[in-house]
């Protein structure tokens, strides 16, 4: 079993991620990750981009409960 990636490490990824670096988040090695990944079974969805699989961060952390809405600076809701 792979080691897992820590909070602060999933934050700091770039908005994809490689099979073998999404697959470490869950605690998943390489070989497991692409077989997860070729019958459909992946923790979270995958893209298939030519030969290789992306994971966007967005869907890895959500699906590990991490994503929270961002709302843009300066925001105001307005008062009803």
């Amino acid at each position: 079993m792979a080691q897992s990636l820590s909070t602060e490490e999933l934050l700091a990824l770039p908005v994809s991620v490689d099979l073998p670096t999404a697959g470490k988040a869950y605690g998943i090695g390489r070989t497991k990750s692409h077989e997860l990944a070729r019958r459909g079974e992946f923790p979270c969805r995958v893209l298939r981009v030519g030969h290789t699989y992306r994971v966007a961060k967005a869907e890895l952390l959500r699906s590990l409960g991490l994503y929270q809405e961002a709302r843009p600076a300066g925001l105001v809701e307005a008062a009803s």
